[in-house]
């Protein structure tokens, strides 16, 4: 058995020298972005500052060396910052030994749900999120996001509360100096993103902003003035930590927010894993991608960190950079070591307004709101998912994991109610392309008088059989003495078609009505065969193809009014 399985990264090409200094000028550029965001990115999953880095730096290297994709930058994430944040809220405060205790828990816990659906091959799992609900929910958590780091970006103490805004509009009154420059670095580090990213988007403007603003913190002496700053940092690498023990009521009370962050969080990596294997023409694995991320949120938990996942920009800056293979990422990660040994002093002095202005920036490009429009256009349903998914969110702040639960049921529901109403049709041979098409459609007769013909386009299923029976018994009249069935749409049956379809054969056998099946793909009639009815009915009542139909009733066509 080839370690290759086991050990992904073994399938790496060879590193030439050329390939290795590209990997090395693209890491150490997104790690140079990387730094500040996974300093944000923890703040805002109430985490200390710090532990952004832990998440940033042996997570990201296992998720690249185990996962599929190697150009995806792992590592903290504005939505699964949010998420994380939304979990914890009946875990203690934000930022105590508590709340970090439980992040570490909750990564844990999403990494091994990830781990397993990508060992068991169960990765089409991510899909049940659908489109339409991951919409609503990205919308909705792209506002609560810029919300809750306007307050910092505007220098409003304590958030938006009337209290707060009212201290903060007194005094700003008043010319207070340490609300203004707070404003002024806040909105001017903003500013110069959007700037960057519409005329300069190849250049690295979340590391020049925060160098900027280290650099009027220490001018200005804004701390001393009391401006709020990222604070002291530990220096020095992150060592492996036994999370402490949780009661069992906490631990079940993650456990359905770990399985929320896991489907979330893959869901966005999975969508940057695949602009990146179409832009590079390679074969991406989502089940390796599972077991990946699902390792490295394990790993994250384990170094006192919280979860983790795949981001779009950095992936999207690693590609544009020239990296050629998951060293980039180790390349990055050694970036982020340096960082911790050696820089921590000077992040101490990063304004907070310029950690908004980062974060804000970025989630800006998860605001779609067009597409609303666009899904109640071509499906109202789903137009309905994403608004019931976008509303329920913003109303369920902090707990987001509600928005998310409302819209996957929403979904399931609209496709249940979708599957119990299947294609079903009678039809008729068209005389031009000899095909059989839509009667009423095509305002065509029947093939003989006696004879009714239908066809289904689904599976018949527990949700289409009683559909497909209906139809059957409220076409049928004193003439009819055949039913045909044409099967060429159904491509799955279970024991609810199988028990319809034998019950409608009892049911027209009782009347002297012949039933016939045609088109019965392989799969389908191998379960009929294993249940006994193409004994009931006799092969000889089974056409193969739909041409075998119109040769048997050829002879008859005269006769067809």
């Amino acid at each position: 058995m080839s370690l290759a399985r086991y050990f992904p990264f073994l399938r790496w090409a060879r590193p030439t020298p050329r390939a290795m200094f590209a990997d090395a000028r693209a890491g150490f550029s997104v790690g140079l972005v990387l730094v500040p965001q996974a300093v944000a990115y923890a703040t805002l999953a109430g985490m200390p500052p710090e532990t952004g880095l832990y998440a940033a730096m042996i997570p990201s290297i296992i998720g690249v060396l185990w996962g599929s994709s190697s150009l995806l930058a792992a590592g903290p994430v504005a939505l699964t910052g949010l998420l994380t944040f939304g979990s914890l809220q009946n875990m203690g405060t934000p930022g105590s030994a508590e709340w970090v205790t439980a992040a570490m828990w909750l990564a844990i816990y999403s990494g091994l749900i990830q781990f397993a659906l990508g060992a068991f091959k169960l990765g089409a799992i991510a899909n049940f999120v659908s489109f339409p609900a991951l919409k609503g929910f990205i919308n909705a958590a792209a506002l609560i996001i810029i919300s809750s780091q306007l307050p910092a970006l505007l220098g409003i103490e304590g958030g938006w509360s009337l209290p707060h805004v009212q201290q903060w509009a007194s005094s700003l009154l008043m010319l207070d100096l340490t609300t203004i420059t707070t404003l002024a670095i806040g909105a001017g580090s903003f500013v110069f993103l959007l700037g960057f990213k519409k005329w300069m988007p190849q250049q690295p403007a979340v590391l020049y902003v925060c160098l900027l603003g280290i650099l009027i913190s220490y001018l200005t002496g804004f701390v001393g003035e009391g401006g709020a700053v990222v604070g002291a940092l530990p220096s020095g690498l992150p060592s492996l930590v036994m999370p402490q023990v949780l009661t069992f009521d906490q631990h079940r009370m993650l456990l359905p927010a770990a399985l929320i962050v896991a489907l979330v969080s893959f869901t966005e990596a999975m969508s940057s894993a695949r602009t990146l294997s179409r832009k590079r023409g390679e074969r991406w694995d989502e089940n390796q991608e599972l077991i990946g991320q699902g390792l490295a949120k394990v790993a994250s938990g384990f170094f006192g960190a919280f979860p983790i996942s795949g981001s779009f920009s950095r992936s999207a800056l690693n590609l544009y950079v020239g990296a050629t293979s998951g060293w980039s990422s180790i390349y990055a990660a050694l970036c982020v070591a340096i960082s911790l040994m050696f820089f921590t002093g000077q992040l101490a002095l990063l304004p907070k307004a310029v950690l908004a202005a980062v974060i804000i920036v970025p989630v800006l490009n998860l605001l779609d709101f067009g597409v609303f429009l666009k899904l109640g256009k071509s499906s109202p349903e789903d137009a309905l998912t994403a608004g019931v998914t976008f509303v329920t969110t913003l109303i369920s702040v902090p707990h987001l994991h509600w928005g998310v639960l409302s819209g996957f049921l929403l979904a399931m529901l609209i496709s249940v109610y979708r599957r119990s109403r299947p294609r079903i049709m009678e039809v008729g041979l068209h005389a031009e392309d000899r095909v059989f098409r839509d009667r009423q459609r095509c305002d065509l007769p029947r093939l003989q008088r006696q004879v009714l013909m239908v066809r289904i386009d689904s599976a018949l299923i527990y949700t289409t059989a009683p559909a497909l029976e209906s139809f059957v018994l409220d076409h049928l009249d004193a003439e009819t003495r055949e039913v045909v069935i044409l099967c060429g749409g159904i491509n799955d049956i279970d024991a609810t078609g199988i028990e319809m379809l034998t019950e409608l054969y009892h049911y027209l056998d009782k009347r002297q009505i012949r039933l016939r099946l045609a088109s019965v793909k392989l799969q389908v009639w191998q379960r009929l065969e294993r249940a006994g009815f193409t004994t009931l009915i006799g092969s000889k009542q089974c056409f193969l193809t739909d041409a075998d139909v119109i040769r048997s009733y050829a002879p008859a066509l005269a006769q067809v009014s």
